[in-house]
């Protein structure tokens, strides 16, 4: 008698773990596809976010969720019609209890979807336009009717009599929420619940996104000479990311010379000069995941008040990466730099962003924000899975010259790791003389 063959077995979602095995590096594969190793798998991406969004929205005690924020459209949609749209409030998503998303986009961007992003239910795409900013009048009454069809989405699952979570909204369409008789709450609080632990996917964008500007970093560095002005440099930079697979290209700080104290946070037309100390931030996004990666570098030499200012902000960013774990409250870490007072400021408010960490993901800004100014009375618990970027900021003696710097780092279970790896143990001299 043959023996029967067992079955084979079927693999769920519940066998797949969306964490990091931290036992092995942070892989940062290639932006292709293929098919000889495992690299990002974005349904297991979509499956995740969604999971956390409805966890989060669980937790809060709200009903629903609508968002309007592009963000927090794409982390629980998983779609994205440009960064035209980000300031344009013309798509919006609703969670309603634990049913899939709707999503409500511009144009025959539905149809689209509809065809192209099999994980959305086609009848939960749809058309939907809410006057573009005021561009068409709420008395046109596009809002009213978005009103009464997200009332009735509510009603056939179960929770329009629970309080609705909102992240962004035009005053006229709060107003029509309430008109229908919706409880509109807070609901960028549950979304940042939400995005706050990322998973091995979100952990590989961002480290693929790190690694393309280490390369940005590479040109700059053989780029920097006197006569290459600060725009320059931006261009440059912005056309070799779109080029490497960047979606957006947010901003590209560059400042140099008499520019760098106090920080103006832009770049201008400034010619680079002899012996300037510059620095860059760039800000860019790679399947929606984004990179805030500082570096300072010298043109040609170095004066000794550069080189000291430079050597404080490494001891400032080195300390606070020494205080990364899992357990450490967020206080901890604000307490390894300096007071504003300590560098030049009068107030915490007026030098925020210099010394600072702040969460990456979706956003440029997401949880936790490290500062200061609101760290010491309200920490939060830094967590294992947590990415974010730590920066310092020194000014020189010499009145003028300043040095920045910042490293991303993912929380590890026992400590983080720097994944912003262009070299800055030490000033970069570029083209030395």
């Amino acid at each position: 008698m043959v023996a029967k063959l067992s079955e084979p077995k079927i693999i769920t979602d519940a066998d797949i773990d969306p964490r990091h095995d931290w036992s092995r590096a942070i892989y940062a594969p290639g932006t292709m596809a293929v098919d000889f190793e495992e690299r990002i798998d974005f349904r297991r991406l979509h499956r995740y976010r969604l999971a956390r969004t409805r966890q989060a929205l669980k937790n809060s005690g709200l009903g629903a969720l609508l968002v309007f924020d592009a963000n927090n459209i794409r982390y629980m949609t998983s779609t994205s019609i440009g960064e035209w749209s980000r300031d344009k409030m013309c798509r919006f998503a609703l969670l309603a209890g634990d049913k899939d998303p709707h999503l409500w986009d511009f144009g025959s961007a539905a149809a689209h979807h509809r065809i192209y992003a099999p994980w959305l239910p086609k009848t939960h795409c749809h058309a939907g336009m809410l006057g573009l900013r005021g561009a068409v009048p709420p008395d046109a009454g596009l809002m009213r009717d978005a009103a009464k069809e997200i009332k009735a989405i509510l009603e056939e699952a179960g929770v329009a009599d629970q309080p609705i979570g909102v992240d962004l909204v035009e005053p006229p369409m709060l107003f029509e929420l309430q008109r229908v008789g919706l409880d509109v709450r807070d609901g960028q609080q549950v979304m940042l619940d939400a995005r706050e632990i990322k998973s091995r996917d979100e952990i590989m964008l961002l480290n693929v996104a790190a690694s393309m500007v280490d390369a940005v970093y590479q040109m700059i560095f053989e780029e920097l000479k006197p006569g290459i002005r600060e725009n320059d440099i931006v261009a440059r930079a912005t056309k070799m990311l779109f080029e490497m697979g960047a979606d957006d290209v947010e901003a590209i700080n560059a400042v140099s010379g008499e520019r760098c104290s106090p920080h103006p946070h832009n770049f201008t037309d400034r010619i680079i000069r002899p012996g300037d100390q510059t620095f860059f931030d760039v800000i860019q996004a790679y399947m929606g995941y984004r990179t805030c990666y500082y570096r300072t570098i010298n043109v040609g030499r170095a004066t000794d008040a550069q080189k000291d200012a430079y050597k404080k902000a490494r001891e400032w960013i080195d300390a606070s990466i020494a205080a990364i774990r899992p357990g450490v409250g967020t206080d901890e870490v604000a307490k390894c730099w300096p007071k504003a007072q300590e560098f030049g400021f009068s107030s915490e408010m007026e030098c925020f962003g210099l010394q600072f960490g702040h969460g990456l993901g979706v956003s440029l800004h997401e949880r936790p924000i490290i500062s200061r100014l609101v760290s010491l009375d309200n920490p939060m618990e830094i967590k294992e899975g947590m990415v974010f970027a730590l920066e310092t900021y020194c000014p020189a003696k010499d009145g003028f010259s300043a040095a920045r710097i910042e490293e991303e780092v993912v929380v590890t279970a026992d400590g983080c790791q720097v994944i912003t790896l262009f070299p800055a143990e030490e000033l970069p001299v570029a083209n030395a003389y």
